[in-house]
Order: structure tokens, then C-alpha cells, then sequence
């Protein structure tokens, strides 16, 4: 289940909070970052046992609902979502009670944001199209519970309250983690029944080793990537760059240096993305130049073996004061004038074209 966007996002954390803190000690600091990485885990399983909370309030409420309706003589209600095919089978999975059984606090503990949740499930429209609905097949059962999920767990300000209050380790996990949480709902069979396969913490042993890699060469080699950085930053202060852009970049050229099988692209676009979550609006195209700079002359100078695509093309004088006289007007060009520049790129071609041959003509 952690992948290497995740991982990714731990290191920068970790890099930032290493060089924060007075005391800088390397083994204490890889010990931080696989604990921060099985938290996510934790919070995984902590997702999955919500659904399994929130269908045993449902659960309840329908019994009491039953026994009122017993002694009104009225129709007895629904037992439909509080006995959803996945939710009882996830219930039962021996995978997720194991997790449980280990844990101090469950959601019980916190039966006031399920009732909350309970009650916004009822009153949704996904709730009440799918207790009209005939269909009681278990993909029924299963994808409404992936659209409740979407929809109202997903992004719910009072659960990330919640699960922020239980480890501060959260905050930035809910994210990534959903996604995984989404992938688990749609890869329930009814076939496996309570031995279906939750996702494992790790894909594999090659990405717990690229954690623990990338986040010593980070570290262990700063001065060089640093070096690297301050002779790419030509114009520019490099002691006044943002503290959180140097932490990106550091990382972002460990991981070229250090994994030849991650092309330079992938890196960079990575960590492009990262600098703009958490560092300044302007980091992003700030490092995505520095980064393909510094890569340019790693590969250069021989101290990294990797393809590089072609730098892009200047644009010519008269481009860019088209571009500037746009900008001042606060307005993008019309068709009409992006097809008038086309043409006039065509024509200053032909023209040179032109003007070659009659030199060649002429000798």
C-alpha cells in the first residue's frame, strides 16, 4: 500500500523536521521515518474498520427502529444497509480483525463522529437511491459503500478532525491513503469471503529499500547536492531561497544520483508537484528549472548515466513581445491572432528558405 508518492512525501517531512531539529542523529531519524510510513498503514486499516463501525451503528439503529415499529404495529424498516453484502464481508475479514485486535482505541471510542457520519449517509442521495433501488447484488452492495466513501469520507473536515486528534501522522496521509482505501472496496470478491487480501504495507521489499536509500543519500550527501544547487542557481542568492525548496531539491537530486532506473523526468515532475504543496507558489517552476539544469551537467560531466530530452527551444524576440503585449492587455489571443502568428512563422520560413536558395543560385 505505500507507494513511492507517499514515501516521497514522508522524506520531505522527515528531511525538513532532521535539519530543524538540534539534534541530528541518523539512525534515530530512519527509525522516524519507517514509523511515520507504518502509521499510514495503521490509518489504512483504521479507514476500512470505519465502514465496519458505521454498519454496526446502522445496525443498531434499525434494531430499535424494528422494536418500535413491533409495538406501534407500523411497518418494520429496512434492514438493507445495515446488512450491505461488503460491509459484512469486510466485517468478517480476518485480515482487518487481526489489525483490530491490536489496537488501544477503535472507533468506538469515538461514536460520536460515527453517529455524525451515520447521519449524513441517511440523508444523502446516494443512501436513499440505493435503499429505493431493486437490485440486491453485491456489486449494488459494494459500489455504494465506494461512492459513500468518495463522497462523504473522503473529504470530511470533522473525520480529519478526528483522525488528526489520534496521530499527528495523519494529517498529511489521509489523502494518498483514500486512494487506497477506494482501490480495497473495488477489489472485494464475495468469492473470498473473509480471506479476501487486503493491500499488504509494502508492494515489495524494493520500496521499503528506496526509503531507507533515498532518505540516507538525502542526508549523507547534502554538501554535494547543495553545491550542485548553489552552481545552478547563477543569478540568483542561493542563501536566500526558500529553506523548504532547498529540502526538495536535495531530495529530488539524491533520488537521480542514487536510482538509475527512475528517469529524470519522473524525478522532477515528482518533486515539482511536492514543492507545490508545501513550499511557495513560485517553487514549482523555480525547481523545475534548477532540477533540469542540475541534471543537464550531472549527465554532462559523466556523474550520471541517464537520457535527457532535448532542452526546449528559445522562442524568438518577436514571440516574446507578443506574448508581453498579450500579458499587459490581460487577455489570451483569439484564434484568429494565434493563426495570424502561425502564418507569420510560416512566412519568415519562407523567407529565409527563399533567401537561401538565392544564394546558392547566385554561387
Amino acid at each position: 500500500m505505500i507507494n513511492r508518492e507517499l514515501i516521497r512525501i514522508k522524506i520531505v517531512q522527515l528531511t525538513y523536521a532532521y535539519y530543524q531539529n538540534g539534534n541530528r542523529n541518523m539512525d534515530n531519524a530512519e527509525k522516524e521515518l519507517l514509523f511515520s510510513l507504518a502509521k499510514a498503514y495503521d490509518l489504512y486499516n483504521y479507514l476500512l474498520a470505519l465502514i465496519v463501525s458505521v454498519t454496526q451503528e446502522e445496525r443498531h439503529r434499525v434494531e430499535i427502529a424494528a422494536n418500535r415499529a413491533t409495538r406501534e404495529g407500523t411497518e418494520a424498516p429496512s434492514q438493507r444497509f445495515a446488512y450491505n453484502k461488503f460491509a459484512v464481508q469486510l466485517e468478517e475479514n480476518k485480515q482487518l480483525n487481526l489489525f483490530m485486535e491490536n489496537q488501544k482505541r477503535r472507533w468506538e471510542d469515538d461514536m460520536e463522529a460515527v453517529r455524525k457520519l451515520c447521519d449524513q449517509i441517511e440523508q444523502s442521495t446516494i443512501y436513499k437511491e440505493y435503499m429505493a433501488s431493486e437490485d440486491d447484488s453485491y456489486d449494488v452492495d459494494r459500489e455504494v459503500w465506494r461512492k459513500i466513501y468518495r463522497t462523504l469520507i473522503q473529504e470530511n473536515p470533522d473525520l480529519d478532525a478526528v483522525l488528526e486528534e489520534r496521530s499527528l501522522y495523519w494529517n498529511d496521509d489521509k489523502e494518498v491513503v483514500d486512494t487506497f482505501v477506494i482501490k480495497t472496496i473495488k477489489r472485494f470478491d464475495p468469492e473470498n469471503k473473509a480471506d479476501q487480501e487486503l493491500l499488504p504495507e509494502y508492494r515489495d521489499e524494493e520500496d521499503r529499500e528506496f526509503a531507507v536509500k533515498l532518505f540516507r543519500a538525502t542526508i549523507l550527501n547534502a554538501d554535494v547536492y547543495q553545491r550542485y544547487m548553489s552552481e545552478a542557481s547563477r543569478n540568483w542568492d542561493f542563501s536566500r531561497l526558500a529553506y523548504m525548496d532547498v529540502v526538495i531539491m536535495q531530495i529530488a537530486i539524491a533520488e537521480m544520483l542514487t536510482f538509475p532506473n527512475i528517469p529524470v523526468s519522473v524525478t522532477i515532475n515528482e518533486y515539482v508537484d511536492l514543492a507545490k504543496l508545501y513550499s511557495t507558489p513560485r517553487s514549482g517552476g523555480y525547481i523545475n528549472g534548477m532540477l533540469d539544469t542540475i541534471a543537464r551537467h550531472l549527465v554532462q560531466t559523466g556523474k550520471m548515466m541517464k537520457a535527457m530530452p532535448e532542452p526546449r527551444q528559445r522562442r524568438n524576440r518577436d514571440d516574446r513581445q507578443e506574448e508581453r503585449y498579450f500579458r499587459r492587455e490581460g487577455r489570451r489571443p483569439t484564434v484568429a491572432e494565434t493563426s495570424a502568428q502561425r502564418l507569420a512563422e510560416r512566412q519568415r520560413t519562407e523567407e529565409v528558405q527563399a533567401e537561401n536558395l538565392e544564394n546558392d543560385n547566385a554561387e
